[in-house]
């Protein structure tokens, strides 16, 4: 019996009871992935992902069960995966297959998950809303005609649209959470070291993330406890125990205290959002917890740290794509050097290009202490805002982005504006602390809103419980677009 949509567990059960196979389930899938117009997939392999369910029914056959065993996901086109196409969405990788698989793909392989294929995101994982991608922005399925977020702007598209039921995603500055809050679904950023860096493909190194898409906080927690764990690989990854993360979904919220950070809810903040975020935090009030308003008093110092800090790690980790190794080459050039520059205008998207030259520029002699050290200086400064915080409350809560999805080409002329979108998700990306979003309703014109969740490190348990039990008492996460983009 074929199944389109469903929870994890839902789809778990199914293929338990014997009612599906992984099988009929990744045809199902790719069925309507090749319908698709949200433009959500750059890649797509039937004949791999259906010898990957083969094999996850063999191991079904054979006795061995587990959450995601048969279940179809998608990787953000971030993830190297070996026999797919592995671009960061540019032209400079448009044509490279991996050798190997990043370690998120493999330990998902290992638990059973089956491939339908890599998702579009912006460039290189730069950009907030997923225009900067060579292969053209994803779509928002609530309204085509706005931004799905970025810059894994496909992985949330295709989970909130139906086309697969988990996904994976990155997160630099807000890069889950966002398009999460934008197409209306639940997305998780973990601590930073949480998750594997091995086989991503680099951004700034100090802050990308791996992290989790899902129709609710209990498919976020299944998805997120195959993909974290330690791997000697990544000379960042955190060596922890093992951890399930679902293990506390049901707990209750009598005592919880949130922090409600009043720099969060400034003028700057839209009043829709504020509305959908202040309802949110009535439910958790009846709920049991306690709201309780702290300070981050160097928020807006966020953006202009990071915005140093980000782009010169990507100056540095970008240097690679020179035309020589792999990747594009320029097809006409006079000599060595003519074939670098060649290569890496033709190959770079301007996102990219304006990013890499703010980077070269603050790491560069004479402006390297005025810039990059003073960036890293007011880095430490924002995680001991939140150090002080956490003494006073369990977690923080407060607004994704100032305002809804907005649309499709409105800020091409204007990069600093799509900059400042991020403000409430840098913080906790320079802090390394985990943070998700979780779907509270709608605002103008129809679109979605996010309420950001922000917990201590390695505090991911924590910030899902909160989230799956405000989602059993609200229908927000539950609610899909439809083929039109209007709600249903």
């Amino acid at each position: 019996m074929p199944v389109e949509t469903g929870s994890v567990a839902a789809i778990a059960s199914l293929l338990d009871r014997g009612e599906t196979s992984a099988v009929e389930l990744a045809r199902s899938f790719l069925d309507r992935i090749a319908s698709d117009t949200l433009n959500a997939f750059i890649d797509v392999q039937p004949e791999l992902t259906l010898e990957q369910a083969r094999e996850a029914d063999r191991r079904r056959a054979g006795g061995e069960r587990g959450a995601l065993l048969g279940v179809p996901i998608a990787h953000k086109d971030i993830f190297v995966t070996r026999g797919w196409r592995s671009t960061a969405g540019s032209k400079m990788l448009a044509g490279y297959v991996s050798p190997f698989d990043a370690a998120v793909v493999e330990r998902l392989a290992a638990a059973g998950a089956v491939c339908l294929g890599k998702t579009n995101c912006d460039e290189f994982a730069m950009g907030s809303s997923n225009e900067n991608s060579f292969f053209g922005p994803a779509l928002n399925p609530w309204d085509r005609g706005a931004i799905a977020g970025g810059s894994s702007g496909g992985s949330a598209v295709a989970v909130a649209s139906g086309l697969a039921p988990i996904a994976t995603g990155t997160d630099t500055g807000g890069s889950v959470r966002q398009p999460a809050a934008m197409c209306g679904i639940t997305g998780i950023k973990p601590t930073y070291g949480r998750v594997s860096r091995y086989g991503m493909i680099a951004f700034a190194s100090s802050l990308d993330q791996g992290g989790a898409f899902g129709g609710s906080a209990a498919d976020c927690a299944a998805l997120l406890g195959a993909m974290a764990g330690f791997d000697p690989r990544d000379s960042t990854s955190v060596d922890r125990d093992p951890e399930d993360f679902a293990r506390s979904l049901d707990a209750p919220l009598e005592g919880l205290r949130i922090g409600v950070p009043v720099e969060f809810f400034g003028e700057g903040l839209a009043p829709d959002v504020r509305a959908a975020i202040d309802a949110a935090l009535a439910e958790l009030e009846k709920l049991g917890a306690r709201r309780v308003e702290v300070s981050l008093p160097r928020t807006e110092l966020a953006i202009p740290a990071y915005y140093v800090i980000a782009p010169a790690e990507a100056s540095s980790n970008l240097s690679r794509f020179d035309g020589v190794r792999y990747g594009l080459r320029a097809e006409h050039y006079d000599d060595l050097v003519d074939m670098y520059q060649r290569t890496r205008a033709e190959g770079f998207g301007a996102e990219v290009r304006r990013r890499i030259l703010m980077g070269t520029y603050v790491l560069s002699h004479g402006y390297y202490d005025a810039y990059y050290l003073k960036a890293q200086k007011l880095r430490r400064l924002i995680a001991e805002d939140f150090a002080r915080a956490f003494g006073e409350v369990d977690l923080i809560a407060g607004p994704v982005a100032p305002t809804v999805a907005w649309n499709i080409g409105e800020r091409n002329d204007d990069p600093v504006r799509n900059y400042l979108a991020d403000i409430f998700t840098l913080p906790a990306s320079l802090a390394g602390l985990p943070g998700m979003s979780v779907p509270v309703g709608f605002g103008a014109q129809g679109r979605p809103v996010g309420m950001q969740l922000i917990g201590n490190y390695f505090a991911e348990a924590r910030l899902l419980n909160v989230a799956h039990r405000f989602q059993s008492v609200s229908g927000w996460h539950a609610m899909r677009p439809d083929a039109r983009g209007a709600a249903s």
